[in-house]
């Protein structure tokens, strides 16, 4: 009753299972206690990695990347002990994996690479009597090896890519025992003697593309020199530089060279003294440019790079299409932009670098296709589309599709293969990482051929657009490889593209909902495309006045295709900071053509003339513009003729005058506005007071007494005469018609200048505003 009251709800505890929960108490209590003892007793060993795990082997090198059966191959790298305690007994090996046969396919190659721990059915036995001894690695450091093999000793059968294991065998105090400590993967082409294949038609495209680097508002001197946004490619031109480097190491290979026209004109410009923006962006303290010297060389370079090899003009700024199509189609007027580009990347190619380049060639981002790019891309006036095989799906072919792929209206899709094209992607510097994207590189090749050896097939390689020094260094070894290899065949783009296309590829372009949402995310959003119309717009309805239209319309339609370029991507801040920097600019200078400000005027008359000064800043004469004074009241004040053409020279300012007649005293409100020809406002309209004074006051005053002194006149005149006449036939007299009559009363000439007459024009105005307390020309 007592366990019941305490735990109300619960039935009482039996003796039995008392007992049972006793002992499984202490058993726990005994279990806890041996593993706290075991762990303070050995803490390090218990948390140290084991087997295979217990060291890192990291491969350098493996020469040559292709033996011949008659040469030794030296593997090359370090180990690093991963473990608390030290490894003794220890040795470098090398297996030949996957039971000593090719591997049958590039999945299997994947397979190799991710493969983890050591498995001995998979990477097979050590080559005896092919080892280097290794000194005692005490926990946590690493020691490099260098193992020298003959390739005879492999015992390597066909021509194929095999599956090469290196490990690191030995003991630890944790596993007294010899075993496998640490393992690296890596590939070993083999080309067997003899052999006789097809081989596979390579074209590696070598991109030279950067992001804009001129800014919209160019320099005030004569020539409107470019400024620049930044001094970034005078490092990458110089020595070591990136876009030096790029020119260097593909100066001697078998490479289709892939350009965006504006780095070439932005390097030519800088081939002369150029300007950079100051810090901020600031574009009235800029700073001159330092990579003229580097400019000069670099072109020069390029010049000879790329005498005799193929070269593809990209569309001007290297027009992002997947934007364009995903977000500018529906902006009247975007896609034309792609157009000019391409039109203006070819002329501004083949007269930089002196070649007939190809520019019927649209790239866009990664690849990817989908039909509105596609259609886009031939709008663009593009007959061939440099696509990615990720994006087509082959269905179950059990070999790699050679790269061309009609889709239809005329065009080709000239398909890249993905993974040779992603082999250069991420960090190369280190030795091991540029070395595995190598020989991976290799054996791909290899492999694809001997897929269907006596069949020949082709391959096209697009890497990323703006391959890093140790990306291009890494590429450039692989080309070098491929080039001097028994079963690649470098060629050209046109070469790849005009081949046969393989039938059981596919060749239909996958639907938008298939493009890859990763991308999506970078482009360039519509209000990009709607704030470039808007400054399309603009531009348009500013050429209209100028008489040298280049001038502007040159620079600013360059501007719009930069701000349109694939260089954008993962930077959408600076891609509208450039973009506002278009319209600031158009809009400065619209404004430098303006009405200047004028305060009250007074009007002391019936009539006078305004004049209104039109101010031109730019460095070239306008013309085509109307200037129009409106009166907020007509009936007090009256505007003779409110619109006026007016020219002006660069530079330079111009008054127009225009009558008036005032009927009442008052304040009167004018606005001034310029229009073009075609009646659109232009700039912003001024508006100011004309005060009238002493029109009904004096005016009416005098006019009435002069008509009142006209009466008087003729009636004293009509008196006299009538008194005369009663007089001459009083006397008999006759009329006297030469008499003289005295005062005729008439009112004195007030001479010339009349208060209401107009006056000549006025000199031209200063470009100040009027002073206070203006009159109105009388």
């Amino acid at each position: 009753m007592g366990e019941a009251a305490q735990a109300p709800g619960r039935a009482p505890s039996s003796p039995r299972r008392r007992l049972l929960r006793l002992s499984a108490l202490v058993t726990g209590a005994v279990l806890l206690t041996g593993l706290l003892q075991a762990t303070q007793a050995t803490p390090s060993q218990a948390r140290t990695p084991t087997g295979s795990r217990t060291a890192t082997v990291t491969l350098n090198g493996l020469t040559p990347r292709v033996p011949t059966p008659d040469e030794s191959v030296t593997v090359s790298g370090t180990v690093t002990n991963n473990s608390k305690v030290k490894i003794t007994a220890a040795h470098i090996g090398v297996r030949i994996g996957n039971s000593g046969t090719p591997l049958a396919s590039r999945s299997a190659m994947t397979d190799v690479t991710s493969r983890g721990l050591y498995n001995n059915a998979l990477d097979g036995d050590e080559l005896d009597g092919h080892t280097s001894q290794v000194a005692d690695l005490g926990a946590g450091r690493t020691a490099a090896f260098s193992l020298k093999v003959p390739v005879s000793a492999f015992d390597l059968g066909p021509t194929g890519v095999y599956a090469l294991a290196v490990t690191l065998d030995g003991q630890t105090s944790v596993e007294n025992w010899s075993h496998v400590l640490g393992i690296g993967r890596t590939f070993l082409p083999f080309y067997a003697q003899g052999e006789n294949v097809k081989s596979t038609q390579i074209d590696f495209l070598w991109p030279l593309t950067d992001r804009p680097h001129i800014a919209a508002r160019g320099d005030t001197d004569s020539q409107q020199s470019p400024i620049f946004l930044d001094d970034d490619l005078a490092k990458e031109l110089g020595p070591g530089g990136r876009l030096q480097q790029m020119v260097d190491l593909a100066k001697n290979l078998p490479v289709t060279w892939v350009v965006d026209p504006d780095l070439l004109a932005s390097v030519e410009a800088m081939t002369k003294p150029y300007r950079v923006l100051g810090p901020g962006g600031d574009t009235t303290h800029t700073t001159p440019g330092t990579g003229t010297t580097a400019a000069k060389a670099w072109l020069n370079a390029l010049r000879t790079a790329v005498s005799g090899a193929q070269v593809i003009s990209l569309p001007f700024g290297d027009t992002d299409i997947a934007s364009l199509a995903h977000q500018g189609r529906s902006v009247p007027g975007s896609v034309d932009h792609l157009k000019t580009a391409v039109s203006l990347g070819k002329i501004t190619t083949d007269t930089i670098l002196t070649v007939n380049s190809a520019a019927n060639v649209a790239w866009p981002v990664d690849g990817a296709l989908d039909p509105s790019i596609v259609s886009v891309a031939r709008t663009g006036g593009a007959k061939r589309i440099i696509a990615r095989s990720d994006t087509f799906a082959d269905g179950q072919l059990d070999y790699t599709p050679s790269a061309p792929r009609p889709i239809g209206g005329g065009t080709t899709a000239v398909v890249a293969d993905a993974q040779l094209s992603g082999a250069f992607t991420g960090n190369m510097l280190p030795p091991a990482n540029a070395e595995a994207a190598i020989r991976s590189f290799v054996a791909q090749t290899l492999l694809i051929t001997m897929q269907t050896p006596q069949q020949q097939r082709n391959l096209l390689v697009a890497p990323q657009r703006a391959p890093s020094i140790s990306q291009a260094r890494t590429m450039a070894k692989a080309i070098s490889e491929i080039d001097k290899s028994p079963w690649g065949e470098m060629v050209s783009f046109d070469t790849i593209a005009a081949s046969k296309p393989d039938p059981q590829a596919a060749h239909q372009v996958p639907q938008a909902r298939a493009y890859p949402k990763s991308l999506s995310r970078q482009e360039l959003p519509k209000e990009a495309f709607l704030q470039l119309q808007v400054t399309q717009n603009h531009l348009s309805e500013f050429e209209v006045i100028l008489t040298r239209k280049d001038k502007v319309t040159v620079p600013f339609g360059n501007a719009v295709l930069r701000a349109l370029s694939s260089g954008w991507r993962g930077n959408r801040v600076r891609a509208g900071d450039f973009r506002n920097a278009i319209g600031d600019y158009l809009k400065d200078l619209i404004n430098a053509v303006h009405i200047l400000d004028k305060t009250t005027l007074t009007l002391s008359g019936r009539s006078g003339t305004v004049p209104i000064t039109v101010k031109n800043d730019l460095g070239q004469p306008i013309t085509g513009l109307q200037l129009r004074l409106t009166s907020g009241t007509t009936i007090r004040l009256k505007i003779k003729s409110q619109l006026q053409p007016i020219d002006i020279d660069g530079g330079h300012t111009r008054t127009l005058k225009f009558q008036t007649s005032a009927n009442a005293n008052g304040r009167v409100a004018l606005t001034a506005h310029l229009y073009t020809k075609d009646g659109a406002l232009y700039g912003e309209p001024i508006q100011f007071e004309v005060k009238i004074t002493k029109v009904t006051d004096l005016v009416m005053l005098i006019i009435g007494g002069g008509l009142l002194l006209l009466v008087l006149a003729g009636v004293r005149i009509y008196r006299q005469r009538k008194r005369q006449a009663a007089d001459s036939v009083g006397e008999g007299g006759s009329e006297d018609d030469g008499g003289d009559d005295g005062d005729d009363g008439e009112a004195d000439d007030p001479g010339p200048g009349h208060p209401g007459d107009p006056a000549a024009d006025t000199a031209a105005h200063s470009p100040e505003a009027s002073p206070a307390d203006e009159k109105v020309d009388g």
